[in-house]
């Protein structure tokens, strides 16, 4: 059995999806589509950068679910492969967006709409300069989660992913993480700060969580074809009413990927395929089981070569 995962931010770069774009009409159409429901050309954005707009997070998550989407649609109507066959669909972040509309919980043009919202509210629930994120390598979620008990009094941070084995990534105030990267060194634990412009999945994006519930409630999710697994749960999400619950909780709480892969397997997946940008995900699912195949599919050679 295989599971479908699309990824979230960070998979983005200039020029994604251009093969597909120049040879299928139904990616030029997307984009065309795109453009039209924001009133903004993100089609020239991603074809044609500048990076520094891209990485926008109001930028980046409605053009990562264009690619994905894009690819999904190829995939399916070019090349007669039923990726809903899947039993389960799942995304990182924005890729759970990514995933609700492919599974057809959502309509594209919503999903773009809500995505843009989405990003705009996270870049800004925090003044610029005042958050940030630290990934922490090769130690284990109960380790880090000890680490911030025992310093609760003087620094407030949170996991933000727990991505897959010895891949963790902490979210907080800047002034708090600097006091965190020292406790971490102390203890021989080796951390980066990541390159990004707001500290996700915490309970300082409050004021994402209050818009986004406003926005949410305004979309009808339909009965989609796939069984979701929720990043707030790790687990299959079981009445579509509970997703908007879900997607709510997620801006503030962590992202269970590592778990999800685990639970996916468990519950008899073999295979994944990675719809979307990049391979982040596929790097992720491989540290956590060397025990499944994975297909990461960005390109019409991907495609020919996938086997469900």
């Amino acid at each position: 059995m295989f599971s479908v995962i699309f990824p979230g931010q960070g998979s983005q770069i200039v020029g994604m999806g251009k093969e597909l774009h120049d040879k299928f009409n139904i990616v030029k159409d997307l984009f065309t589509q795109a453009d039209y429901t924001l009133n903004f050309p993100i089609s020239k954005l991603i074809l044609e950068g500048p990076k520094e707009e891209l990485d926008l997070t109001a930028n980046t998550q409605p053009a990562i679910f264009l690619i994905s989407y894009s690819i999904f649609n190829v995939v399916k109507n070019e090349f007669n492969l039923d990726l809903n066959k899947a039993k389960y669909f799942a995304g990182h972040s924005l890729g759970e967006y990514s995933a609700l509309s492919c599974a057809g919980y959502l309509d594209f043009s919503e999903t773009l709409k809500i995505l843009r919202i989405r990003g705009d509210a996270m870049q800004n629930s925090v003044p610029k300069g005042e958050g940030g994120m630290v990934a922490v390598l090769g130690s284990k979620v109960e380790i880090i989660e000890k680490i911030l008990m025992e310093n609760k009094e003087n620094l407030k941070a949170q996991i933000a992913n727990d991505n897959s084995e010895g891949q963790i990534v902490l979210s907080g105030k800047n002034e708090d993480l600097k006091k965190l990267i020292q406790i971490l060194k102390d203890n021989s634990i080796k951390n980066i700060i990541l390159p990004v412009s707001a500290p996700f999945h915490c309970e300082l994006m409050n004021n994402a969580t209050k818009i986004m519930t406003e926005e949410l409630n305004k979309l009808n999710f339909k009965n989609g074809q796939n069984k979701l697994i929720s990043n707030v749960t790790a687990s299959e999400i079981k009445d579509t009413d509970d997703i908007k619950n879900l997607l709510i909780k997620q801006i503030e709480n962590r992202v269970r990927w590592r778990e999800s892969v685990i639970n996916m397997i468990k519950n008899d997946i073999n295979h994944f395929i990675e719809i979307g940008p990049g391979k982040v995900l596929s790097g992720l699912v491989k540290r956590i089981s060397r025990d499944v195949k994975i297909d990461t599919i960005n390109t019409q050679n991907d495609i020919e070569s996938l086997k469900i």
